[in-house]
């Protein structure tokens, strides 16, 4: 991988905290037997996502962001079973917070435009264990009628959770296995 000189790279984005009073809110979380520098190091590495998770199609970086962010465009596959796929694709602006930790990213385009998702990584007694949370909240598509009902009976629950627990548990594999 090649990094852009520091001059090169934009300002983050400020995407500000979740909005919690969207119509539809996915939790996914997890608890990961690793210590929360190396799973948060291996979530933040998006670029890296295809070679850790089967679903993952392709991640780049459409433009580099000093915090290690970004506009990130993503695509990924919703399995249904055998050699059923959905395939979904979305540009995002990703914040990475090194201080909290955690990573934030705002759907910019694609069908879930507006959507926003929070990474967080919660420090448990042990030391070598990292509870993630995978949080995302969306109004739906602007749909005229259905769609807040899509986003909430079908969208959320089958499509978004549906890659986010496959995510989440391929990065948890990834982290556990590092010794």
């Amino acid at each position: 991988m090649t990094t852009s000189p520091p001059e090169l790279l934009r300002a983050p984005y400020r995407l500000g905290p979740m909005p919690m009073q969207r119509h539809m809110i996915t939790v996914d979380e997890q608890t990961v037997r690793a210590p929360r520098e190396r799973i948060f190091a291996i979530a933040k590495d998006v670029l890296s996502w295809p070679k850790h998770l089967a679903h993952y199609n392709d991640v780049t970086f459409r433009h580099r962001a000093r915090d290690g962010g970004g506009l990130v465009e993503m695509s990924a596959d919703r399995p249904f079973g055998g050699p059923m796929n959905w395939p979904t694709w979305w540009l995002s602006e990703m914040t990475v917070d090194e201080s909290m930790p955690n990573i934030r990213f705002k759907h910019v385009q694609g069908i879930t435009k507006g959507m926003e998702v929070e990474w967080q990584f919660l420090r448990r007694d042990d030391p070598d264990v990292t509870h993630v949370r995978i949080v995302h909240a969306w109004d739906g598509p602007w749909w005229p009628l259905i769609g807040r009902i899509a986003a909430m009976a079908v969208i959320g629950p089958v499509f978004v959770s549906g890659i986010a627990s496959r995510t989440l548990a391929g990065l948890a594999r990834a982290a556990e296995a590092r010794t």
